[in-house]
């Protein structure tokens, strides 16, 4: 029952009815349950606080509160945009003196930015029991924010942090902001009539789409400043002086983060620029317009740990943004630097290397002892692609690195006679060796010389003593693994697990469905220097570094295979191996590795053939290992891999001697 302080309507309602109901009131109020308390009615203000839908909140002043809430809530977090905020009961107290009283007080959290910490603060309500026994809420602005009025709303104010550089082996800063010139026309310096020439003659001078960029001028607003082109300071390609100079343009000079060239790892490490409307939309407020966002490579998938945080000031004003008090700061916390394990110098070289080639190429350099990527460029000619990386194509003869370990594991030694006849026929179909292979290393002749000459029908006819699976599990001890996440997009090889007849006869040479990246054949040629399996790394972890966006390129081909339990590369095989390899340039198709200067080269040459029957072309291949230094180089399309790829490998062997 009630005592003091209980609801003097009740007690009147007594008191009318005379003793015997006063008696029999009594006993009911006895057996009765206590009334509720306040906790579900601040649990609804709560919920609708978080949600916005009012509804069904216990206001007092019914659907007249509903409305000022609602409306309210809309123009005062309008302004902080897409954040939203997670309402909590902190506690619930009623009135000592008055049990028909009680107070709430709410816990408001922001997660306004990436970092552990939110913007907090909390809020009171007052509540209220009527004589039906239920609890309403007095609506007030401040149950919104701390001391908010009718006419407040929130704003953000953001300060970009400092995006972190890039920095590659031994802390060499690759990427950094450099100086660069905006070219674009600015409509306040040209008369209107005179605009649409402008912009055509800027984008005939650049080699841009003129009707596009004469469009994108004319639809810009009268003071306007259209952008046609960023270049770096310096870039030999732009006469800067002549084109700042035509009618109305102007170069706007600022700084981007880039590297050292415009080629200098561009697949890879991307492109940061001005965030694009999906990139803002996708970030939950950790981006606004205008910010400068990783636009691909790695500057997008590790955006978040080089951008840092911006600094954020969170205040309540005026609408007219008159009167401002603050309510949060957080100063900016800069970027962490990307470390990776480019060597700027083998970078540099690999590029020079490639400079003049036509076809899509690559040359990856990874060393062994660590599995560094100590370079990994991609000719012009795979217009923007990182063939280095992500490239799929049939690895030839480089192959029979592989194809030479489930050799060795099925009881071959070097010294088991093979045959290496002129043809050989599977299935009807009939496989040659290429067209120059000398005729004095054909007939019966021991694995070593079938390696080092690449003889493909001593291969094709040993296949019976290594079926797929043995491809397959010597392809993984040598690190051609199709599961591979490494922290960056890349695709290292794909062995068919299906393959038998004349498919499985292809993939003894690394033709068929077989598949691999320069990335993939710089693996192997690394695990067999390394002694054990190597994975590349390009990529190093930060301590305490945001964590990175999933890549949609991790890897590039679903395998055709799942996964198997991994097979040791022992070291006795990798020796073998090695020795098979040395023999390439000792007595086989690479005699022309003798000479370069450091340590003795061990490499494998390597040709794929590709296209219709009428019209076959080759990808050229050559993997070799100097010390601890493991390379691979591929052109897209070329003679063979001793003429087209060699010459390649030997200019960047020689250029990493010094």
């Amino acid at each position: 029952m009630r005592f003091a302080g209980g609801r003097t309507g009740a007690r009147r309602r007594w008191a009318g009815g005379g003793l015997a109901l006063l008696v029999a009131a009594a006993g009911l109020t006895a057996c009765s349950a206590e009334p509720p308390g306040p906790e579900g009615a601040t649990k609804a203000l709560a919920a609708a606080l978080t949600s916005g839908d009012f509804s069904h909140a216990p206001f007092a002043g019914g659907q007249d509160d509903v409305d000022a809430a609602t409306a309210l809530r809309t123009a005062a977090y309008e302004g902080l945009a897409p954040w939203e905020p997670k309402v909590t009961v902190v506690s619930t107290t009623v009135d000592e003196k008055d049990e028909d009283l009680a107070t709430a007080t709410l816990g408001f959290t922001w997660d306004v930015d990436e970092s552990d910490a939110d913007w907090t603060y909390e809020t009171h309500a007052r509540l209220t029991r009527d004589d039906d026994d239920v609890w309403h809420v007095a609506w007030a602005p401040t149950l919104l924010a701390p001391d908010l009025t009718q006419a407040e709303v929130l704003s953000v104010t953001r300060t970009r942090a400092e995006r972190a550089n890039v920095l590659g082996a031994n802390g060499a800063v690759i990427v950094e902001p450099r100086t660069v010139h905006r070219l674009g026309i600015d409509k306040t310096r040209i008369a209107a009539a005179d605009q649409d020439a402008a912009a055509r003659a800027l984008a005939a001078a650049l080699g841009l789409d003129v009707e596009a960029y004469a469009a994108k001028v004319a639809a810009a607003g009268e003071k306007a400043f259209v952008e046609a082109i960023t270049v770096r300071d310096g870039d030999p390609g732009y006469d800067l002086a002549t084109l700042a100079a035509m009618p109305g343009v102007h170069d706007v000079v600022g700084t981007l983060p880039l590297a050292p060239s415009r080629r200098f790892a561009r697949p890879i490490l991307g492109a940061v620029g001005e965030a694009t409307a999906e990139i803002v939309e996708k970030s939950d407020g950790a981006v606004a317009a205008g910010d400068l966002a990783g636009l691909s490579g790695l500057q997008r998938q590790y955006d978040a740990q080089l951008r840092g945080l911006p600094g954020l000031t969170i205040s309540a004003s005026q609408a007219d943004g008159t009167a401002p008090r603050q309510l949060y700061d957080v100063q900016p916390t800069p970027g962490t630097p990307l470390l990776t394990t480019l060597d700027v110098g083998l970078q540099n070289a690999a590029e020079d290397v490639l400079a003049g080639v036509g076809p899509a190429s690559a040359i990856v350099a990874i060393r062994p002892s660590t599995g560094d990527v100590l370079a990994a460029a991609s000719g012009a000619g795979g217009e923007g692609m990182s063939t280095a990386t992500l490239g799929q194509f049939a690895p030839g003869s480089t192959f029979k690195v592989v194809s030479a370990l489930a050799l060795l594991r099925s009881g071959l030694t070097p010294d088991s006679a093979v045959t290496c006849p002129a043809t050989v026929s599977v299935d009807g179909r009939s496989f040659t060796n290429f067209p120059e292979y000398p005729t004095d290393k054909l007939g019966t002749i021991p694995l070593r010389t079938a390696f080092a000459n690449s003889c493909n029908t001593a291969f094709i006819s040993a296949r019976d003593s290594a079926d797929q699976d043995a491809l397959i599990d010597a392809a993984g001890s040598l690190g051609l693994d199709s599961h591979a996440a490494l922290g960056f997009p890349a695709f290292l090889g794909d062995v068919p697990g299906d393959s038998d007849g004349t498919d499985h006869a292809a993939s003894m040479i690394g033709q068929g469905r077989v598949l691999a990246s320069p990335l993939g054949m710089a693996t192997v040629a690394a695990s067999v220097a390394h002694g054990s399996t190597v994975v590349p790394r390009l990529v190093l972890p930060a301590e305490g570094a945001a964590t990175p966006e999933p890549s949609a390129d991790e890897t590039s081909a679903a395998p055709t295979e799942t996964t198997r339990p991994a097979v040791p590369l022992t070291a006795a095989e990798a020796a073998t191996l090695h020795d098979l390899m040395r023999g390439v340039v000792t007595e086989g198709g690479a005699a022309f590795l003798q000479d370069v200067p450091g340590e003795p080269v061990a490499a494998k040459t390597g040709t794929a053939q590709f296209g219709d029957a009428g019209n076959l072309q080759n990808h050229v291949w050559m993997i070799a290992v100097q010390g601890d230094l493991a390379v691979a180089v591929f052109v897209d399309v070329g003679d063979y891999g001793s003429t087209t790829a060699g010459p390649l490998l030997e200019q960047f062997l020689r250029a990493a001697q010094g």
